[in-house]
């Protein structure tokens, strides 16, 4: 059963993906729902992209602008953010970095193995 306990700040849980520079992730992935632990390095990016599973957000440290759907919005600790299927988002880190839980449903498949990048067809790197 202690299989299914975890601590954010241990780095050896999880599946290591590194999404792109600067941008990293441990991923729990569950049977209907799949938690990611993302740290971003200070101003770093993501890339934009999408995909079918619906994403929730939730800022636990520091400070970014969320991409979403053509808007950049301001995030700091504390705020949480929905991402519909199939809707562009990225991010970007502040100048302290920040610490993001992301939540998948249903899990994301590209994200059940360790790798590399977001596992979509359509990464760009974001403009403003």
């Amino acid at each position: 059963m202690t299989n299914n306990f975890f601590h954010i700040n241990d780095l050896t849980q999880g599946l290591a993906r590194e999404l792109t520079k600067g941008v990293t992730t441990r991923i729990f992935p569950g049977d209907q729902a799949m938690l990611s632990v993302v740290r971003i390095e200070a101003n770093a990016r993501g890339k934009l992209h999408s995909h079918p599973e619906e994403q929730w957000g939730f800022m636990i440290e520091g400070t970014a602008t969320r991409i979403q759907d053509g808007q950049h919005i301001q995030v700091q600790k504390g705020a949480f953010w929905r991402t519909p299927g199939h809707v562009e988002h990225s991010v970007i880190a502040g100048p302290e970095g920040c610490l993001i839980l992301d939540v998948f449903a249903p899990p994301r498949e590209e994200y059940k193995t360790p790798g590399s990048g977001f596992g979509t067809k359509n990464e760009t790197i974001p403009t403003r």
